[in-house]
């Protein structure tokens, strides 16, 4: 079993529940488009306490190819994402977002306080940094607050360097990826997918059609991902 897939079938047996209550680790996402830049900087991933399956593709190749069955869990609504700020609101924890474009995040940040009562987002920001200086004292910023969960989406690798840099100034809490989640619940209210969507299965399709730029990275999950994971698993690299 190749190492990324090995961190995804441990961190499956981690209830969510656990990891909250358990108050401290880095967690991060991978989807078939993400998992092939993870290919290239498996040390990066490697120093995350966990890693979830985001996307049904990804969940189903890993049952071909390893024999190994793991659910999707990701950092949105129709997953991760409800336990984690519920568990906030009643447990009294605070929250940090740092994501996407400022006037987005400000949106988002509305739309999960009204949906969620009690939740006490302490801090947020936009996750455009000007240099790496800037980046070092956000971190720095971020540990003197004390934020029981924190949330970054910055795209991958970048939300990866990021969350690690937070920790390694000494973050004590919780830490997790969440890609464009925090965009898109910006967009009208904290539930972006309806119902229908989620239930068959059809997020990526209603995603397509509600940000157009996705498409691109859609077709590279169909016809690359399943070329270069399987690549993997037959020759390590």
């Amino acid at each position: 079993m190749s190492p990324l897939v090995e961190r995804i079938h441990s961190t499956d047996k981690m209830p969510i529940e656990e990891i909250l209550k358990n108050g401290k680790g880095i967690y991060t996402f991978l989807n078939p488009v993400s998992y092939i830049e993870a290919l290239k900087r498996k040390d990066l991933f490697s120093a995350f306490d966990g890693i979830f399956a985001d996307g049904g593709l990804l969940v189903k190749a890993i049952k071909i190819a390893y024999g190994a069955t793991v659910k999707r869990r990701s950092f949105d609504m129709t997953s991760l994402a409800p336990i984690a700020f519920s568990y906030a609101a009643k447990a009294g924890k605070s929250v940090a977002i740092v994501a996407t474009k400022q006037e987005m995040v400000e949106k988002a940040v509305a739309n999960l306080e009204n949906s969620f009562n009690g939740l006490n987002i302490c801090y947020y920001r936009n996750g455009y940094f000007r240099d790496e200086k800037e980046m070092d004292e956000e971190a720095t910023k971020i540990v003197s607050l004390h934020p029981d969960i924190l949330i970054v989406g910055m795209g991958i690798i970048k939300q990866e360097q990021f969350l690690l840099k937070v920790r390694d100034a000494g973050y004590q809490g919780i830490g997790f990826t969440c890609g464009g989640f925090i965009h898109q619940t910006a967009q009208d209210n904290a539930e972006y997918y309806p119902d229908w969507v989620d239930k068959h299965g059809l997020r990526f399709v209603y995603r397509m059609y509600k940000e157009p730029h996705t498409r691109k990275r859609y077709a590279k999950a169909a016809f690359v991902f399943p070329v270069r994971f399987m690549w993997e698993k037959l020759t390590g690299k």
